[in-house]
């Protein structure tokens, strides 16, 4: 692993060499340290060629040479065009969809080896030139022999040796980041990379991907705000996936969108509603949400519907998750930052011996001067980048299940300016939370959490029986047992039931009569003889 990871290094330095891209790192502000080390280079002492590229060419041509990891950075770039020069961000858009493609016979081969049967005798017609080329698969347009026009999703090949490098490197970067930096070790970089190679591998098993979209499908079935293409399961495998051909608008191309007359403020205004939709609503959120993988439907344009596409990476959070990153937005747009302090000590977000006073005084020296502007000019992205370097003085550990969430706001938000450059994410998004919020103590949810935690008293009495069976064996007195094997089973019950109304209590921050009736029965089960 540490050959290949070598040979990589060296392959990324030649990238970057033979791109000129050391000359757009250093034409940056930069420490003074990085700027003598410029002259230590000795490849900056050669004689320089003109490449005759624009500086967006030649970083995208770098990003894809260097394969997936790096053309999917290139991806996330191009939708910030809030923190891009444009001419950069509009030449990184092309890494969405307009990778070089494999060649075709690749595919041929690959889709005849998984499915054992010839294209010709599955398919009624299949089109060898692809679609779309993106930096994990390609596309190919067919039909199958009982009419339904589909595509037919096909993994590149050798993909697997180059992230392996790419991520023995990263792992490398990121351990002697954790040795040398205190404010890298508040990052968590290795346990950051872990989870993006878990993502990235992921994302080459294309079961996995048909068993998301179908989920995602369901999820907005019958819904006026996404559709997802259906998916043909006889013809999927780990490295080859059918689904239904979908028709629509590329979301980039704001010109079509504007010839049929789109709705461009409420399009924009859907979209935020959909990923608020997935994060609280479903907790199953599309985590690769780039403009390459999202389309507009032709039909009702006064009445815009999204359709997505590559499922290939999905975020879930927990309901604690979801709970305190609701209460954090809502603090947010009521500027309690005191709120705001709390609740990243509660969650352990910060260190629990923080003091209160000074966070909160740091969140509002950050906030204060961006909220006095239009709230429509205020980017989620500037906040974010504000509040990281703000949180550097209170040990702030970057919080591994929100990066997916993160990137995908980042996504979400430059799409709907882009779309709409008048788009208030706050006033959009903060109908959406507080309406979740109420449901939160609505009786039926209440109720409905009463009823999981019911279903766990046979599950919990099974334990209290295993427990007395091992404190059996370790020569316990009859009568001792005995007496635990009628009094426990009722306490641990009774602590389950205390524990399910204090935590409802304080996830809602007031306690309706379920909870109450949880408590006093947990208390009564505890303390009985």
């Amino acid at each position: 692993m540490k050959l290949l990871a070598a040979r990589r290094l060296f392959r990324i330095l030649r990238v970057i060499i033979r791109y000129q891209l050391d000359d757009l790192l250093f034409a940056l502000p930069l420490p003074l340290w990085l700027r003598i080390l410029s002259y230590a280079l000795p490849w900056r002492w050669l004689p320089r060629q003109d490449l005759g590229l624009s500086r967006g060419e030649r970083l995208r041509l770098a990003l894809e040479e260097l394969g997936p990891i790096f053309i999917k950075f290139g991806q996330l770039l191009s939708t910030r065009r809030d923190l891009m020069p444009l001419d950069v961000a509009d030449e990184l858009s092309k890494l969405q969809d307009q990778v070089p493609p494999f060649d075709p016979a690749h595919s041929l081969a690959l889709i005849e080896e998984q499915l054992g049967a010839k294209v010709a005798d599955t398919f009624a017609r299949f089109d060898p030139q692809p679609l779309a080329s993106a930096s994990v698969a390609q596309v190919h347009a067919a039909r199958l022999k009982t009419g339904e026009e589909v595509v037919i999703k096909v993994i590149r090949p050798g993909l697997k040796p180059v992230i392996r490098q790419d991520i023995a490197w990263l792992f490398i970067i990121a351990k002697v980041a954790e040795k040398a930096s205190a404010d890298a070790r508040r990052l968590r970089p290795v346990e950051v990379v872990s989870d993006y190679e878990k993502t990235i591998y992921d994302e080459l098993d294309l079961l996995r991907e048909a068993a998301n979209a179908s989920q995602l499908r369901r999820n907005f079935e019958g819904s006026p705000l996404l559709y997802v293409p259906q998916i043909y399961w006889d013809y999927c495998r780990p490295k080859v996936l059918v689904m239904e051909r979908i028709y629509g608008i590329p979301v980039t191309d704001l010109a079509t969108l504007a010839d049929q007359r789109t709705d461009m403020k409420l399009l924009a205004e859907r979209g935020v509603e959909i990923f608020f939709t997935q994060v609280f609503d479903h907790s199953f959120f599309h985590a690769d949400m780039h403009p390459g993988n999202i389309f507009v439907s032709t039909s009702q344009p006064w009445n815009p519907k999204y359709i997505a596409i590559d499922c290939g990476i999905i975020g879930s959070l927990t309901p604690e998750d979801q709970d305190y990153l609701a209460r954090n937005l809502l603090a947010f747009f009521k500027r309690d930052y005191r709120r705001v302090a709390q609740l990243h000590i509660d969650s352990g977000w910060v260190p629990a011996q923080t003091k209160v006073n000074d966070f909160e005084a740091a969140i509002r020296t950050v906030c204060e001067p961006i909220f006095e502007r239009p709230l429509k000019d205020i980017s989620f992205g500037q906040l974010l980048m504000r509040l990281f370097q703000t949180a550097r003085r209170f040990n702030m550990e970057v919080q591994p299940q929100l990066v997916l969430l993160q990137k995908t706001l980042l996504n979400i938000e430059g799409l709907g300016r882009q779309l709409y450059p008048d788009l208030d994410l706050w006033s959009t998004a903060q109908p959406f939370l507080e309406r979740w919020m109420r449901e939160r103590i609505s009786p039926l949810h209440l109720l409905r959490n009463l009823q999981q935690q019911a279903e766990q008293v046979p599950h919990l009495s099974q334990i209290a029986r295993d427990t007395l069976e091992k404190l059996n064996q370790q020569q316990l007195t009859v009568k001792t047992v005995e007496q635990s094997y009628s009094i426990w089973p009722a306490r641990l019950l009774g602590g389950a039931l205390i524990a399910g109304a204090v935590s409802q209590g304080l996830s809602l921050e007031l306690m309706a009569w379920p909870s109450w009736t949880m408590l006093v029965a947990g208390i009564y089960l505890v303390l009985r003889r």
